[in-house]
């Protein structure tokens, strides 16, 4: 940042973050992105990036404000691309309309920009800021950040348990242990997804969905995309008539089995099986991540049994643990979150920071993070 900030800066940043909210649940692959132009300490366009492929947020302002665009500033929550994908730069468009200065809240961490459309855009001679309210915008955009900076997604891992920490009863009955508000909380969280992802324990034992079931926000009136669904399913025994597999949105299977009929049958039913790196049963959970982002998979949901939970946890993979306690006694012979065999001593303990705690109906979301 090359100036001090006003007020009124801090105000048209903020409302550009608040644009750039709408677009929680359509805008991926690509990040969310809100823009807002101000001429003579008025607002004369607005807009952000709502689905890929369409207009990004620059270009939405742009043509809201016409005219009055030239010898504007313009606010934007990431710095604006200069380079050619499904659209052409913003850096052109921001150019052609004549605004005389921008401001953007964060530097865009793709390679291909990276400074990059700043820099053109100075050397045009506009006026460029960067980094007003930048934790705000890094904020709206973990995962592609994830993705273009470790080149992994951003990982959640969302659980649900009695208050005495169990997840299922002995004998695997588990519906429900969480209130409606709790589910429906949950469902926000598969929207805002790129993929959601499970064993194929979960698959065997309860058949799951893993889609979105909540009616769209979009202002285009389109339905919300349905995230990638992902399985690990080493031996690939994951059943043909798999109820995912009759629903809309894609399914993934990560296998590291060689069987030609197994692959076959699931193919037939509209899944896609890739082979990836691992060890019998196991796939390893590395070149998941690795495979996911190649597939540019910005924000990965993990919905799972204490198996795989645990074996992200242990391999430090999980950016965001949410777990929703219900106000239940499970006892003693239900199952747990996580399985974790090798923590036999405090010092094993894993610690976590908590980074939000309310209730959502008569449950308590957790929010927790590795310690920064």
């Amino acid at each position: 940042m090359t100036r001090v900030m006003t007020a009124d800066d801090h105000r048209f940043m903020a409302r550009a973050i608040k644009l750039a909210r709408r677009g929680l649940f359509t805008t991926h692959p690509n990040p969310r992105v809100g823009c807002v132009l101000v001429k003579d300490g008025r607002i004369v366009g607005e807009g952000y990036h709502q689905r890929a492929g369409q207009p990004h947020a620059e270009r939405l302002a742009i043509a809201a404000a016409g005219d009055q665009a030239r010898g504007a500033t313009a606010y934007v929550t990431l710095e604006p691309c200069c380079h050619f994908g499904k659209t052409p730069p913003c850096t052109d468009g921001l150019l052609e309309a004549g605004v005389s200065r921008v401001i953007a809240a964060m530097q865009d961490p793709n390679p291909l920009v990276a400074g990059k459309g700043l820099k053109l855009l100075a050397e045009a001679g506009v006026e460029t800021d960067c980094g007003l309210m930048e934790a705000e915008a890094q904020a709206l955009n973990p995962g592609f950040v994830s993705r273009m900076t470790r080149g992994r997604p951003y990982v959640r891992c969302k659980l649900a348990m009695s208050l005495d920490g169990r997840t299922a009863m002995a004998n695997g009955e588990s519906q429900w242990i969480t209130g409606p508000e709790a589910r429906q909380d949950v469902q926000r969280l598969r929207a805002r997804s790129d993929a959601i992802m499970t064993g194929i324990g979960t698959v065997l034992a309860d058949d799951p969905s893993m889609n979105v079931r909540i009616e769209s926000s979009a202002t285009d009136g389109q339905p919300l995309p349905q995230p990638l669904r992902v399985v690990l399913d080493g031996n690939l025994n994951m059943p043909a008539d798999a109820r995912m597999l009759g629903l809309s949105g894609k399914t993934l299977v990560l296998c590291c089995s060689d069987d030609q009929a197994r692959r076959e049958a699931l193919e037939q039913n509209g899944a896609e099986v890739e082979k990836i790196a691992g060890a019998g049963e196991s796939v390893d959970l590395p070149a998941v991540m690795t495979s996911l982002a190649s597939r540019e998979v910005n924000e990965l949901l993990i919905e799972a049994g204490p198996i795989l939970a645990g074996s992200a946890l242990s391999a430090g993979l999980i950016d965001e643990l949410i777990i929703y306690t219900a106000p239940l006694i499970m006892g003693n012979a239900a199952r747990g979150l996580f399985h974790l065999p090798g923590l036999r001593r405090m010092g094993d303990a894993i610690s976590l920071d908590i980074r939000d705690l309310r209730m959502v109906g008569r449950d308590i979301r957790i929010v927790l993070t590795a310690p920064r």
